[in-house]
C-alpha cells in the first residue's frame, strides 16, 4: 500500500507551512482561490478534503471533520476515548472540539496548497514552453499502476477507498513530468565545470582527498594500574594478546577480538592514549597509560602511512560535486523567483488562506502536520 500511495502523492514538496490568517479579496463565486484568473472551486477543495482526510487517517472510513461547530466530530473522538485513568479529569467538549478545528485547518492547508500549487506548475510549464503529452502521461500511469497493482482489482479496491478517481491520478502524474522537465530545462548547460575550476577546488579542499596515518593496535583495559602493570608483564613473558585480553581487560568490544583496535587516527582516542599511541614504537608493549576509562596497555601492530588523492584520482569527485553545486543554484534562484511570481498571482477567499496566497506572510517556524500530502512544485534536486 506505501507504493499505491506513492503513485498519487510522489510529487516534490515545498516545506511544510502552517496557515496565517489573512483575508484576500477578489476571489469570484464559489471558488476558494483564483491563480492567475483561473478559479479553485469548492467541489474541488471538498473532494481533495476528503483524499486527504482519508490518506491521513488510513483508512476507508475516515472523514473531514464537520467545520465549523464540530458535532460530529466531537461525537466520534468521545467515543473512541479511552476512560481516563483513576483520578484524572475527563476531556471536555471543548477540548475535543479544539482537537477537530486543529486537524481541520490542517487538511484545509494541505489541499489549498496542493490545489493552489497544480496552477502554479501548469502556469510555469506554459510560460517555459514546457509541454507532456497524453502518451506520456498514459505510459507513465502504466508503469506505476503495473508496479503497484499487479492486480486490477487491488487497483479498484485503491480507487474506492480513497476517493480517488483515475482523472486525479493522471492530472497528477501529468503534472510530475511538468515538474521533471521544468528542472530538466532549468539545470540544462550548468553541467560544464572548467578544468581551472576543478584546480581550484582541489587546492582550496586538499584535505577531503587525505586519508591521515592510521595505526592498528592491540590494547588491554583495566580498572587499576596493578592489573595492568599484571597484564604487561604477561605480555612481556610471552603470552598471547587473545589470552592476556580475556584474562584482564575490562573493554569487551576489543577483548572480544583479541584485544584488535584497528585503523585508528591521531586524535581519535582519549588524549593520553592517543599521545602515547602516536609516539609509540611499532611491536612495542607500552603502558600503562592513565585514562579516564582505566589504565590501557597497547601495541602499535601496524601503521598505515598517511596517503594524499592527487589532482587527477580526485578529478572525477570533483567534476561531479561542482556540477551538483552548479544546478542547485540554478535550482535555488529558479524556486525563489517562482515561488514569489506565483504567490503575487494567487488569491484566496477569506478561511481558506495559507502560506501561498498572496499577502499571507510566511511563519517563522514551519511545520507539518502529520500525514501531510505535498504541494506540487517544481522538483528539487
Amino acid at each position: 500500500m506505501i507504493k499505491a500511495v506513492r503513485l498519487v502523492l510522489a510529487l516534490c514538496a515545498f516545506a511544510a507551512f502552517v496557515a496565517v490568517g489573512v483575508g484576500c479579496g477578489g476571489v469570484p463565486g464559489n471558488a476558494v482561490a483564483e491563480v492567475d484568473g483561473t478559479a479553485i472551486d469548492k467541489d474541488q477543495f471538498n473532494h481533495w478534503m476528503t483524499v486527504a482526510a482519508k490518506q491521513q487517517g488510513g483508512q476507508a472510513s475516515a472523514t473531514v471533520p464537520d467545520s465549523p461547530d464540530f458535532k460530529n466530530c466531537v461525537a466520534q473522538k468521545r467515543k473512541a476515548e479511552p476512560k481516563p485513568a483513576k483520578g484524572q479529569p475527563k476531556t471536555t467538549d471543548e477540548q475535543l472540539k479544539a482537537q477537530c478545528k486543529t486537524e481541520y485547518e490542517g487538511l484545509r492547508d494541505q489541499v489549498m496548497q496542493l490545489l493552489t500549487s497544480f496552477q502554479w506548475i501548469q502556469g510555469e510549464a506554459e510560460e517555459q514552453g514546457v509541454k507532456v503529452t497524453d502518451a506520456e502521461v498514459k505510459k507513465t500511469f502504466e508503469e506505476q499502476k503495473k508496479q503497484s497493482f499487479p492486480k486490477d482489482a487491488d487497483y479498484q479496491k485503491f480507487l474506492k477507498d480513497y476517493n480517488q478517481t483515475e482523472e486525479d491520478i493522471l492530472e497528477r502524474i501529468k503534472l510530475d513530468l511538468l515538474s521533471n522537465k521544468i528542472r530538466d530545462k532549468i539545470i540544462k548547460g550548468k553541467d560544464k565545470v572548467s578544468d581551472a575550476q576543478i584546480q581550484e577546488f582541489y587546492d582550496k579542499n586538499k584535505a577531503r582527498f587525505a586519508q591521515p596515518e592510521r595505526r592498528d593496535l592491540r590494547i588491554v583495559l583495566t580498572k587499576t594500574e596493578a592489573k595492568a602493570n599484571q597484564a604487561k608483564a604477561a605480555l612481556d613473558s610471552g603470552d598471547s594478546w587473545e589470552a592476556v585480553a580475556k584474562k584482564y581487560s575490562i573493554d569487551e568490544a576489543s577483548k572480544a577480538q583479541g584485544g584488535k583496535l584497528p585503523a585508528q587516527a591521531e586524535g581519535t582516542l582519549e588524549k593520553s592514549l592517543d599521545q602515547a599511541v602516536f609516539k609509540a614504537k611499532k611491536g612495542e608493549v607500552t603502558g600503562p597509560v592513565k585514562t579516564q576509562f582505566g589504565y590501557y596497555v597497547f601495541e602499535v601492530e601496524k601503521v598505515q602511512k598517511a596517503t594524499q588523492q592527487t589532482l587527477e584520482q580526485a578529478k572525477e569527485t570533483i567534476r561531479q560535486t561542482l556540477q551538483s553545486q552548479n544546478q542547485q543554484k540554478a535550482l535555488d534562484k529558479f524556486v525563489s523567483g517562482f515561488q514569489k511570481k506565483w504567490k503575487e498571482r494567487t488569491e484566496c477567499r477569506e478561511g481558506y488562506e495559507t502560506q501561498v496566497c498572496k499577502g499571507v506572510k510566511a511563519t517563522p517556524t514551519p511545520s507539518a502536520q502529520p500525514g501531510a500530502q505535498p504541494t506540487a512544485t517544481p522538483p528539487q534536486r
